[in-house]
């Protein structure tokens, strides 16, 4: 087969195929070589593996020293060394370990307010509690389980059940009764030992009125009180007329100078056997103290008349017989009875005999 590429080309069109038509070209004039000859030439191309392996040089292995050379052991007295960041990526963009997948990242850690900081354990035992958020602002921020108020001599008042207020209002609530209800307590011989918590937080209307604006119950910004208990088992209710006046009025007086809002007896219905307690901000630092206190109920009831004995005449007539006659009734009266005589035939001067008048009995 003895033919030049061209000739080739013309016959079957291929002159797309340039490169594949120069590679069987290759082989073909490699096969019609002989072998002896073949292997004076290397192949060109050698595409498809057709041509006689080519031998490899003499691997040498590599020398390597009898004894390797350590380093020094590290002087105990040395400073450790501290892990350093890899060079050109900072210490935070390196990534985790494979084995450890990353988890969500942690949410920054809340600072706490000027008031918590306040309000240590020497004053309230208050632990902070998370935020709550309702429907229709329901809820409120910087909340604390106010659980007892720690007096100035370290005893605890007890707040039953706990109350959830905010910080401000647990703190007022706290400088209440450590500053007025304990020497309140004192005056009367005793040491107050619980405050009788009758309402906290509870997301709902004002009075509980279905569509009504939001009471302060509802932001957790108030506190309904009932009474409040001396150590040596009396109550002291706030809305007991037993009570005397004279404390209750120390009570109101108290209240009214701390807190915004101050509801009781006199009000409203809704606050005839407690006391409510809150702190809401109006304008001008307007105040509500409405309040009564009122007098004990008599021990002894007023007597009652005495019952009208049967044989009394009725009160009409014995009204008539009491009054004085004057001297023109007389003269008609006299002229009554003669006439009267007259016509049932009896003499001008005698008289008829009294009847007696009708009673009327009680029934």
């Amino acid at each position: 087969m003895n033919f030049s590429l061209p000739d080739f080309c013309r016959k079957w069109s291929c002159r797309g195929y340039m490169s594949a038509g120069a590679a069987m070209v290759t082989v073909v004039l490699g096969l019609s070589l002989a072998p002896a000859e073949a292997r004076k030439y290397p192949a060109p191309l050698d595409l498809f593996g057709f041509g006689p392996p080519r031998p490899r040089g003499t691997v040498h292995p590599a020398r390597i020293p009898a004894k390797i050379p350590l380093p020094r052991p590290r002087p105990e007295d040395a400073p450790k060394e501290v892990a350093k960041p890899a060079l050109g990526r900072p210490a935070a963009e390196e990534k985790p370990a494979a084995d450890k997948p990353a988890g969500p990242a942690a949410p920054p850690e809340k600072q706490a307010s000027a008031c918590r900081l306040a309000l240590t354990e020497e004053i309230a035992i208050a632990p902070s509690i998370p935020d709550i958020h309702g429907p229709g602002g329901c809820g409120g921020e910087d909340l604390v389980r106010l659980e007892a108020i720690v007096l100035p001599d370290k005893r605890k008042v007890q707040v039953k059940p706990a109350a959830i207020l905010r910080c401000g209002m647990a703190s007022a609530l706290a400088d209440w009764v450590r500053s007025d209800v304990a020497p309140l307590a004192a005056s009367l011989g005793s040491i107050i030992s619980d405050l009788d918590n009758f309402d906290s937080f509870e997301c709902r209307g004002r009075n509980r009125i279905v569509g009504a604006m939001l009471s302060e119950h509802g932001r957790a910004n108030a506190l309904d009180v009932r009474a409040f208990k001396l150590a040596n088992g009396q109550s002291i209710g706030l809305t007991d007329r037993t009570v005397p006046r004279e404390l209750r009025e120390r009570v109101l007086h108290s209240v009214c100078s701390r807190f915004s809002t101050v509801l009781g007896p006199g009000s409203d219905w809704y606050h005839e056997d407690h006391i409510h307690l809150d702190l809401m901000q109006r304008r001008n630092d307007y105040r509500i103290c409405q309040w009564n206190v009122w007098d004990p109920l008599p021990q002894v009831a007023p007597l009652l008349p005495a019952e009208r004995p049967e044989e009394a005449p009725p009160r009409e007539v014995a009204a008539k017989s009491d009054a004085k006659p004057d001297a023109r009734s007389e003269e008609i009266k006299e002229g009554a009875e003669q006439g009267d005589a007259a016509k049932s035939g009896a003499p001008a001067g005698a008289t008829q005999a009294p009847r007696k008048p009708a009673t009327k009995k009680r029934r």
